[in-house]
């Protein structure tokens, strides 16, 4: 039996991260195929160890720390790297993290890169939503990692579906009704991502390398309006959603209701901005989810299966 690949994974206590790391131990193929090196910070904390007993190779590294970086690279295969620009809301640090990580994957020789992409939505959008700086951030760092000639496919996960239910989606006055509010019209196009699906979509990247490398991946379960969301729910719940509806948010409101809760102005135009980027130019710029689902052989999580264990909809009927 050949030796294991070691596919090592940033991130492996997050969202993203996590997702992959959980796929890679328990797929039945690739748990016999891959070892698992789990990067996160710290690595005395509850997450880091759980992943280690359950056999992760669990390493600490600082993605402003390039040296650290090419230490816990040593002898990978495949590389899923990912920043997370919510943590300092800060676009040029996200660039130089990217920019560490690429550099430390050149060195390190690695035979596949994944970078957990977006698309530039300055550009995409010739300059209308030019505030969209978690987008933009991540492009450059893509922009960065072909220039360095890196074997790399982008993944490009989707709407968090995750983040909907709650502060999105929620009861209203003044009839406390279900209501998806989104500064956006019911037309909206959302593409719906679940991320603990994020090992899926490696494995199929990694089982499809040579076709793979130079492009794309677009990370969705499917494309969604805004009311079809709110449709899916009436249908999972019908009783909660006899009266559950979309409200478009006028941005004037939007704004001020941010502004209330101590949000920076930056940070406002940038989620009003992200928002209106699902009216168009298109979260994916209209691109197709053809390829993913010709590739992916897992089945991918629907809204409807979320919504219906969603903490925030615990005890709808």
């Amino acid at each position: 039996m050949p030796p294991k690949k070691i596919i090592t994974v940033f991130g492996a206590t997050g969202a993203q991260g996590g997702g992959v790391v959980s796929t890679f131990l328990e797929d039945a193929a690739l748990k016999d195929e891959w070892t698992v090196r789990a990067v996160t910070r710290d690595v005395s904390k509850e997450s880091a160890k759980k992943l280690s007993s359950r056999g992760a190779e669990v390493v600490s590294a600082d993605l402003n720390d390039e040296e650290s970086l090419i230490a816990v690279l040593a002898g990978s295969y495949a590389v899923y790297g990912v920043t997370n620009y919510w943590e300092k809301t800060d676009a040029d640090l996200e660039v130089q993290q990217g920019k560490n990580l690429a550099n430390a994957v050149k060195k390190s020789s690695v035979s596949h890169y994944i970078w957990s992409s977006l698309l530039n939505i300055t550009e995409l959008s010739k300059g209308k939503l030019c505030n969209v700086y978690h987008f933009d951030s991540k492009a450059k760092v893509e922009d960065y990692v072909r220039s360095l000639e890196i074997p790399a496919t982008y993944f490009m996960p989707g709407f968090y579906m995750t983040g909907v239910p709650g502060a999105m989606f929620g009861p209203q006055p003044p009839d406390n009704a279900w209501t998806f509010s989104l500064p956006a019209s019911p037309e909206a196009i959302l593409p719906m991502y679940h991320p603990g699906d994020t090992g899926k979509y490696v494995k199929a990247i990694v089982n499809n390398r040579d076709k793979l490398l130079g492009k794309r991946f677009y990370g969705a379960t499917a494309y969604m309006t805004a009311q079809e969301v709110v449709d899916t729910f009436k249908t999972v719940f019908p009783e909660a959603g006899k009266t559950a509806r979309f409200f478009s948010v006028p941005e004037e409101a939007f704004r001020g209701a941010m502004k209330a809760q101590g949000t920076p102005d930056f940070i406002v135009s940038e989620l009003y901005e992200n928002v209106k980027l699902f009216e168009g130019p298109g979260y994916y710029g209209g691109e197709s989810l053809g390829e993913t689902h010709k590739l992916v052989t897992d089945r991918l999580t629907t809204w409807a299966e979320y919504a219906k264990d969603a903490e925030a909809f615990k005890g709808l009927e």
